[in-house]
């Protein structure tokens, strides 16, 4: 009788748990059973296994084997235990010996011929390795700078079972086979997800490989739109740009990423570890340290949106934004389940989706952009021009419109209209706005004010605080809050749109360098909200 162990991780979203490997031999039928809560590409691996070890140079046990994964009430799926099986099978048979494996951590599919081939979410299942105490992790060797990310982990990256073996019985390691240059390498198959295009470079879902090139001085007048832009981009609010076609909602969109701050160390971690699971890291680039953006189509589900799927839930839209953009292009034009899936998210930072399969949590902290036409048309409140005038009826008007419900656009901070831009303004160079370099810098030292004065608190940015927080402990100048407590007394603000306003005024405060919100601060985040004048300056420069 032979027994042996080792560890792998199982995924629940983008949270790992540790599961032990442990491979049993004893005399009678030769027989493979697989036990542990294993899905149908889990239990395939026997298969795989066997002819993985065979094909390796290895003897299969010609015995009853049994392979339990533990903890058995955990659910197991995907290929990513395949070379912990192995090794504890070879254990078991005293081909390895098992003293060296139950301290190391393995990660990777195996094919039929013995080659190790990469698996989706590495990185997070070695942070969970690393939270679990373990320092030795192996992985496919071209998973090796993913996975390189968790300090204190010592990680070794095979090509082959056959190196595997080599390295845990102290044996000549042997060369593998280089495909030939310029050849797509045939591991990487199914590694990401089909039809994101991932492995041209192209991301159709957005994250990393999104053109941060796009220059905010391209924008044509907007004097409005723009600063409404920084100041989402300074305190993570939510936006929503209303406006004919043509008028350039979705450029502002597209030039907020690069006004946004590089990632930081943790946040970077967060980001890879979702695009990880969703198999739609860049090739070649293991970490994403810039904001990731996300601009799913309007025919988009409700599924792909906030996530889900069969069997174990995979990771949507509001996930894959993470620490970066998702904008709506089009809003009313998606689902209106769609659309209120979203205000969970919104107001907690996460998703927690239950499945049959189990229950899994991922992280949602976005910015929102939502951009929609005044009318199906798109000319609603046009000046009559030839050829210009809306002939769209009040109904089909008011019907387009309500398809944002109320709750929704209550939880976005900043509501700009956005006007047609004339010939004029078109043509005069004087029109262009400041540069993407310039909004950036100022954003980037707003939100250095607002992180030492979040110091100590689990509160990164001012859309992120509570508003009873801000009430008792920043609040704003005496007086500067009248006119806004008015608007709630009249039922123009409800409570929460009074701390959303004053969460704003807080970054206005923060971009012009005041030490608390003043009366001017307060009465630009009411008319970015309301759309009323207040007749405050509408361009940051001017205010500081």
């Amino acid at each position: 009788m032979g027994f042996a162990r080792t560890c792998s991780v199982a995924l629940v979203g983008v949270e790992g748990v540790v599961v032990e490997v442990q491979a049993d031999l004893e005399p009678g039928v030769a027989a493979f059973t697989l036990v542990g809560l294993p899905d149908k590409s889990l239990t395939e691996s026997r298969d795989r296994v066997r002819a993985a070890v065979v094909n390796s140079g290895g003897e299969w046990p010609q015995k009853k084997l049994t392979v339990g994964l533990s903890p058995a009430s955990v659910p197991k799926g995907g290929s990513g235990f395949d070379l912990a099986v192995a090794c504890a099978v070879l254990g078991a048979s005293e081909r390895i010996d098992p003293r060296v494996l139950p301290d190391i951590v393995m990660i990777g599919e195996l094919g039929l011929d013995g080659r190790v081939r990469p698996v989706r979410g590495v990185l997070p299942a070695v942070l969970a390795a690393a939270d679990a105490g373990y320092e030795q992790v192996v992985v496919p060797e071209c998973a090796a700078a993913e996975a390189s990310l968790v300090p204190g982990v010592s990680v070794l990256g095979v090509r082959s079972l056959r190196q595997l073996i080599a390295v845990l019985t102290d044996e000549p390691v042997p060369e593998e086979e280089v495909d030939e240059q310029g050849r797509p390498d045939p591991l990487l198959a199914g590694l990401r997800m089909p039809g994101t295009r991932a492995a041209s470079g192209m991301h159709s879902m957005g994250a990393a490989q999104h053109d941060h090139d796009h220059d905010l001085a391209d924008v044509v007048g907007q004097t409005s739109a723009r600063t409404a832009v920084e100041i989402a981009a300074a305190g993570g609010h939510h936006l929503f740009l209303e406006g004919p076609p043509g008028a350039g909602k979705t450029m502002l969109a597209e030039r907020l990423p690069a006004i946004l701050p590089r990632l930081g160390r943790e946040e970077s971690l967060e980001v890879t570890a979702v695009h990880s699971v969703a198999g739609l890291l860049p090739p070649g680039k293991p970490l994403i340290d810039i904001p990731p953006y996300c601009a799913p189509h309007h025919s988009a589900t409700m599924q792909s949106l906030v996530g889900g799927g069969q069997g174990i839930a995979r990771p949507g839209a509001v996930s894959l934004s993470h620490r970066g953009v998702l904008f709506l292009d089009e809003t009313p034009e998606f689902s209106s389940r769609a659309l209120d899936a979203l205000r969970q998210p919104l107001e907690a930072g996460h998703i927690v989706i239950a499945r049959t399969a189990g229950v899994v949590r991922f992280p949602a902290r976005f910015l929102m952009v939502l951009a929609a036409n005044p009318c199906p048309c798109g000319r609603f409140s046009q000046a009559p021009q030839a050829g210009s005038s809306c002939e769209c009826s009040t109904p089909m008007i008011r019907r387009y419109q309500a398809r944002l419900s109320g709750p929704l656009l209550d939880r976005v901070d900043l509501r700009v209209e956005v006007d047609r831009v004339t010939r004029s303004a078109l043509i005069d160079a004087g029109m262009r706005g400041e540069s993407t370099a310039t909004v950036a810098d100022r954003v980037r030292a707003a939100r250095e004010r607002a992180a030492a004065r979040l110091t100590d608190t689990p509160w990164r940015t001012n859309s992120e605080v509570p508003g009873s927080e801000l009430r008792s402990r920043w609040y704003a100048s005496i007086g500067a809050m009248d006119e806004a407590e008015r608007g709630l007394e009249r039922g123009l603000l409800t409570a929460r749109g009074l701390d959303r306003v004053l969460r704003v005024a807080w970054t206005v405060a923060d971009l012009v360098g005041h030490d608390r919100p003043q009366a001017t601060d307060v009465a630009l985040a009411l008319q970015l909200r309301t759309g009323v004048p207040r007749g405050v300056p509408m361009a940051i420069g001017a205010m500081s």
